[in-house]
């Protein structure tokens, strides 16, 4: 967040409802974001300049790299310029390893992160049978369950330590609602099918901070 940006302006650059924006970001007053926080944005695939109502002229070089928080792949360089607030979590990140998270499901995988059909694969789909329970891969925090996310179904999206997530799609049922606390192991959601159809799975997904990354480099 940047001096006189808003949700609704971030929102509006994005094509993300505000509302949606403050739930999955677990902000409970939008009046009161602090400058500098970090926004998890669904669906943002590249940086976008998001104005602000005291913008006359374009923001200047410096500016520009720094208020781009909705992007998924953060440059080295702007990692490295980053403030000592937000070098706390990227070294929290560096302990997290082999075995951070257990398996949500058992099952075939039906496809990689990476695979490529109409697009990369950002993370795994797990076959199931219908109904089977999904459990958490950490223990965290929900800050979203709801099936406004087109694509994805009922989705759950938990927050841990370390500025992790983890993220559970084409869910037949979620078992937690926004706020809730959950511990490794805790059945969260029952397996569905895909919004398109298929054979019942789970979309599974890990990101460090607004990145996806390989969910097999922290399974066991």
């Amino acid at each position: 967040m940047q001096p006189g940006q808003t949700l609704y302006r971030i929102g509006q650059s994005y094509g993300v409802d505000a509302r949606y924006l403050a739930r999955i970001n677990g902000i409970e007053d939008p009046r009161l974001l602090q400058v500098g926080k970090r926004l998890f944005i669904p669906g943002g695939s590249h940086r976008k300049t998001v104005s602000s109502p005291a913008a006359s002229t374009p923001p200047p070089k410096s500016r520009a790299k720094t208020s781009s928080v909705a992007s998924r792949t953060p440059s080295p360089a702007s990692t490295t310029k980053s403030r000592t607030k937000s070098k706390t979590p990227s070294m929290q990140v560096s302990s997290a390893s082999k075995g951070t998270f257990d398996w949500p499901l058992r099952g075939d995988l039906l496809k990689k992160f990476g695979q490529k059909s109409s697009g990369p694969s950002k993370g795994l789909e797990i076959a199931g049978r219908r109904g089977q329970e999904i459990r958490s891969a950490g223990a965290g925090r929900v800050i979203y369950s709801d099936d406004k996310i087109r694509g994805y179904g009922n989705l759950i999206i938990l927050k841990h330590e370390g500025n992790l997530f983890t993220v559970y799609g084409y869910n037949e049922q979620n078992l937690v609602k926004s706020g809730a606390a959950v511990r490794k192991g805790d059945a969260i959601a029952r397996v569905g099918v895909p919004p398109g159809g298929g054979a019942p799975r789970l979309y599974f997904e890990v990101r460090r901070g607004k990145q996806a990354v390989d969910p097999l480099f922290y399974l066991p």
